[in-house]
């Protein structure tokens, strides 16, 4: 066991109108999720979610088991989807060494016992890391990028064209809960999804990155009559409650990693909150 991990605990929406700004960061925005040398990660009751980053800067990084989640080691009852927004990298399961390209993504399921993080060349892989618990075993499987299940969607025109590589899910690779995907917006275009919408069976969780240094996201979230926005930087994640919608639009195109766990692993199991509902 290694030293605990911060926790996050659910949160009502009629909690929402009466939280100051800096409640609402503290609840739901991880602005540390990259470290160098550091497996940084927080526990968030909504849904038993685990997520956070591994940046091996030149070192090697094992993943182990922590007091909160009641394991000898990570991945015992557990599953994980592993994104690589930074150099290339590898990562090494029980002796299976797979080398993640920039943007390739990597599902390791439950009775893995080691995981070392390390990078591939040049120092500068940072893992992003999306767990979820898991009650049967599917096996690991790579999928480099943009060899996934590609989707374009949005319109110049209302300033969301973006292409969307969706890597685990129900006709790609199998998980028991996980979804987890990759959404680059094109030149010109913000919003990374209009009309926000909710999923009341999975609670949802955003990385964005590729955000240049002088620009944010405007990330919406809350109900829609009752609705409340954070401001988002590079390689920082936001927590979405099931109950909660989310959208976001950035002061400059930029990329992020959507990843859910819940009742269903539908892509398409989604309410939508018009803008004209929104409050």
């Amino acid at each position: 066991m290694t030293a605990s991990i911060p926790q996050r605990y659910a949160t009502h929406p009629e909690q929402i109108p009466g939280m100051t700004t800096a409640q609402v960061r503290e609840r739901f925005l991880i602005d540390d999720v990259f470290v160098a040398g550091e497996v940084r990660l927080t526990y968030t009751h909504h849904d038993r979610i685990v997520l956070g980053g591994a940046v091996p800067a030149g070192s090697e990084l094992a993943l182990t088991g922590y007091p909160e989640i009641r394991s000898d080691y990570f991945l015992e009852h557990r599953e994980v989807g592993i994104v690589n927004v930074g150099g290339p990298g590898t990562v090494t399961a029980d002796g299976v060494a797979y080398e993640l390209a920039t943007g390739a993504c990597l599902y390791l399921g439950r009775g893995i016992r080691d995981v070392v993080f390390a990078d591939a060349r040049d120092a500068g892989a940072q893992f992003y890391l999306f767990s979820a618990p898991a009650h049967t075993t599917y096996p690991a499987a790579l999928v480099s990028p943009g060899e996934g299940t590609v989707r374009e969607l949005g319109d110049p025109l209302t300033s969301n064209r973006r292409t969307l590589n969706q890597y685990i899910h129900e006709n790609g690779v199998q998980s028991c809960q996980i979804v987890m995907g990759v959404t680059q917006l094109h030149p010109g275009s913000m919003w990374n999804t209009m009309p926000a919408h909710t999923h009341d069976r999975r609670t949802e969780c955003y990385l964005y990155f590729d955000v240049p240094d002088d620009a944010r996201v405007v990330h919406l979230m809350g109900e829609r009559d009752e609705t409340r926005h954070l401001i988002v930087g590079d390689r920082q994640a936001v927590i979405s409650p099931s109950w909660s919608l989310h959208s976001g639009v950035g002061t400059a195109a930029y990329s992020f990693v959507w990843a859910m766990a819940g009742e269903n692993q539908s892509f398409d199991d989604m309410d939508a909150a018009p803008i004209t509902d929104l409050r």
